[in-house]
């Protein structure tokens, strides 16, 4: 059975992190595309982010059907919104219903809130065996110091 990294990235952030740790452990990796465009610039940004976590918003997967059969560990990263992960990630969870899987998390962030987000993304999936977790504050400012964190991190993994 192999790995999967699957994610979603707003600003190319957690983008970096999934692509690091997959060329790290030889896995395969999904970003989570949608039809449903946010606004990337100004105040604009953050409350419609904001705002679609309130909501709960689910936005439609564009990507083809994932067959997660083919995976016993999957690698879940968002962005942490409002204290949440973002809605593309629970439009998968949801879409996906997983159960019976190893489940390793990682989050992007402006500087809080990952603490809650893992909380919650373990809430949504119940009945895996979560196996590790670790979050970067804005990973593009600083590349190679969240290039060797992410490094460590899947290295340290028991896949």
């Amino acid at each position: 059975m192999s790995t999967l990294v699957v994610y979603f990235s707003f600003d190319g952030n957690t983008k970096f992190i999934a692509e690091k740790i997959a060329e790290t452990i030889s896995a395969d990796v999904i970003e989570l595309n949608t039809s449903k465009k946010y606004p990337t610039q100004g105040f604009r940004k953050y409350f419609w982010g904001g705002k679609s976590v309130i909501f709960g918003e689910k936005p439609k997967l564009t990507n083809e059907d994932i067959d997660l059969s083919r995976y016993e560990t999957i690698m879940i990263g968002t962005p942490v919104w409002a204290g949440s992960y973002a809605p593309p990630v629970k439009s998968f969870i949801s879409q996906y219903k997983i159960h019976g899987k190893r489940i390793a998390l990682f989050a992007s962030h402006g500087g809080n809130g990952a603490e809650k987000c893992f909380a919650r993304l373990k809430e949504a999936l119940p009945d895996n065996q979560f196996i590790g977790e670790t979050a970067y504050v804005e990973p593009k400012k600083s590349p190679e110091e969240s290039s060797a964190k992410a490094l460590r991190w899947a290295k340290g993994l028991t896949l």
